[in-house]
Parts: C-alpha cells; structure tokens; sequence
C-alpha cells in the first residue's frame, strides 16, 4: 500500500501506531486501518509535530517523560517501551526517570515536571479534575500559556494514541492469523 499523493510525506513503512501496536502489512487490521490513509497520516503527523526538537515551550525530554508517565499510568507496555527507547536516545536525570517509571511525581525534585506530571495524571485519571484551578498551579511552576496548551495538546494525544494501539491491538488478537509484525 503506498501513501497518497496528498500525504506524500506519510511513510506508512514508519508508521509508528502500526509498529507499536504489531501490526504486520498486509494483514487484516494493518488494512482496516488503512483505508483511511489520511487518518493514519494525520496521526503520524500529530505525533511528528509534538515529538519535533524545534517545538518550543516544553523540551523534548520533558515530552517524553510525560508521555512515558501518560503509558503508565494508562496502562499502555507497548507505548511505554517505545517512549522510554526515545528518552534512552537522549541526556534525562536518572532520580526523573526513576520517579516517572516508578509512578511517583512527587520524588521529581524539578517543580516544573512535577508540576506538568501532576496535571498529566490529573487529565488520565480523573479529567473531570482539570479544571481552572489545577491549570493555575502550571504557570506557578514556570510554565507560560503556550506551553500549557502544548501540554494539554500532548496529553490529549497521548490519550487519543493510547486507545487507538490498545484497540488495534484487540482486533490483532480477535484475527487468529494475525501476528505480531
């Protein structure tokens, strides 16, 4: 299957839902999913655009280690594999990295990343919870508006990808033939 014209800089070969979730071309739910290749674009888009080094407001490390944090809590093993070999490819504090993989927000000493993993969990959790005030404690940890957007973007996707690989994961399962890719 080759990627429309429109999406000429979609790489379906490194499509990272469909890596995540095991999904082999050719079989069943790879096809499923991509007939609605803009869809599958989109998403590979969004997740390029929030994982972009350029993206100002939060840093790549942070990102990551809320996305991490977000698999976690979700629970989401393959996501979670796939955020922590990222984290693996750059400088991350290793009493962060311990606090994130452990659960433990509160052990980040960073007032800022608590900060934006409090909120995280927040969001999962109990979403009904991220009202005014817990968007006011973002801007006494540091951050400006728009990087609370983009947290707030990033979690929200976070959120979206997550059901998107457990569901596709799911069907995999449901067709016996399927294998893992």
């Amino acid at each position: 299957m080759t990627a429309n014209t429109q999406y000429a800089h979609y790489d379906i070969a490194n499509d990272l839902v469909d890596r995540v979730a095991g999904l082999a071309v050719g079989s069943a739910t790879h096809t499923l999913r991509h007939a609605r290749e803009k869809v599958a674009a989109a998403t590979q888009g969004s997740y390029d655009g929030l994982f972009d080094p350029k993206l100002e407001g939060l840093s790549l490390v942070e990102r990551l280690l809320v996305a991490l944090y977000a698999s976690r809590l979700t629970p989401s093993p393959s996501l979670a594999a796939h955020y922590r070999a990222e984290l693996a490819r750059h400088t991350v504090d290793a009493a962060q990295l311990a606090a994130v993989e452990a659960g433990q927000p509160e052990d980040v000493t960073d007032a800022r990343l608590r900060a934006m993993l409090t909120f995280t969990r927040t969001l999962i959790e109990n979403p009904v919870e991220g009202d005014k005030a817990a968007l006011h404690k973002l801007p006494a940890a540091g951050l400006t508006t728009p990087a609370i957007v983009a947290l707030a973007q990033l979690v929200a996707f976070l959120s979206y990808q997550t059901r998107l690989v457990a569901g596709l994961q799911a069907l995999r399962q449901l067709a016996p033939q399927e294998t893992a890719a």
